[in-house]
């Protein structure tokens, strides 16, 4: 009879702990939930509910490979954007709880809606699926994607007609592309590995396999020392121009109220990095030291008509003629320059 009721009376501590875990971890879930649209800053502390850090002798929080105690946001662990973490607590009777949550790091610099006049249009081949695009002069160096028709065009602006061009083997799928000094360097989407060309007549010169962090390639620029590409998530990742295998930083980028992924196609223009969402009708203006929106372009006029012909003919095209941006996308029959306000 002893046993039975030592028995019980454990099998009563357990189902009272077990109610106290679920609790507790109700609670954590609650407050996550809450924070996930106002999200954080650097700097900020995490105000966990009472209930849990009573119930608790300790928490951290862990990042994949790395872990902290510091309830603070701190950029050693956090990133801007969205944040996959997991909450370890250990209990005061020593078992150990953990719950898996988002935590949203915002820039604490508002993003401004920056306006623009359209000031010419230029005609542009509708053929093309446009995955990269600049200006020198009044030549565009475009990159054209899909599998099939992957391609490394130039032409004057104005006209449409190449006026040189190499093409990639079918089993390709060209994304950005950027023009350094005379060297046009090109991405594939999941080929994972960019060309090398020279830039007078598109002779390839070498290939370079991505490095590791990088999963898929989508857009590619220049900043004047280093290449910086897209691989369609949050981040940027900055690749030595002499040996594009090897990642010299990335950096996440976000808003002061926005979480901005699927990052395409860009462009680096006076010290900022400038890009389009994909699927959305907007172009970021980026600080490349910091990954913080600054501004941003609403082109819905302009890509509507596109889009709703077509859900896949997207803004896709970044380049700048003086301080004008010259824009296109996808499958699009123009090319608009517009001045900046």
């Amino acid at each position: 009879m002893k046993n039975k009721i030592i028995v019980g009376f454990a099998a009563l501590l357990l189902f009272v702990s077990c109610k106290n875990d679920e609790k507790v971890l109700n609670s954590l879930a609650d407050y996550n939930n809450s924070m996930e649209t106002n999200g954080y800053h650097f700097g900020d502390k995490l105000q966990l509910p009472k209930e849990v850090l009573d119930y608790a002798e300790s928490i951290t929080i862990s990042f994949g490979d790395k872990e902290t105690k510091n309830l603070t946001i701190d950029s050693q662990y956090f990133t801007l954007g969205d944040n996959q973490v997991t909450f370890n607590i250990k209990t005061k009777s020593g078992e150990i709880i953990s719950q898996d949550a988002t935590i949203n790091v915002y820039s604490k610099v508002a993003e401004q809606n920056i306006p623009f006049e359209i000031v010419a249009e230029y005609p542009h081949d509708p053929a093309n699926f446009v995955q990269g695009f600049q200006m020198e002069g009044d030549m565009i160096y475009e990159s054209d994607g899909q599998n099939g028709s992957s391609r490394l065009i130039a032409y004057k602006l104005g006209e449409t007609a190449p006026v040189k061009e190499t093409k990639q083997a079918d089993t390709i799928f060209s994304e950005g592309s950027t023009i350094v000094g005379d060297k046009v360097y090109q991405l594939t989407w999941q080929n994972k590995i960019g060309f090398v060309y020279n830039k007078s007549d598109f002779k390839e010169l070498s290939q370079f396999a991505y490095p590791e962090v990088l999963g898929e390639g989508w857009g590619l620029t220049y900043d004047g020392k280093n290449l910086v590409a897209s691989d369609g998530s949050k981040n940027l990742y900055f690749l030595d121009a002499k040996d594009p295998s090897k990642m010299v930083k990335y950096i996440s980028v976000a808003g002061n109220k926005n979480i901005y992924d699927q990052l395409n196609e860009l462009e680096f223009y006076k010290g900022f990095i400038y890009a389009n969402v994909w699927h959305k009708p907007i172009i970021l203006k980026i600080n490349p030291k910091t990954g913080e929106v600054v501004g941003k372009f609403d082109f819905t006029t302009i890509t509507k008509p596109f889009t709703d012909a077509d859900s896949e003919n997207v803004l896709n095209g970044i380049a700048f003629r003086g301080d004008n941006m010259i824009v296109t996308g996808k499958k699009w029959s123009k090319i608009y320059e517009v001045a900046i306000k």
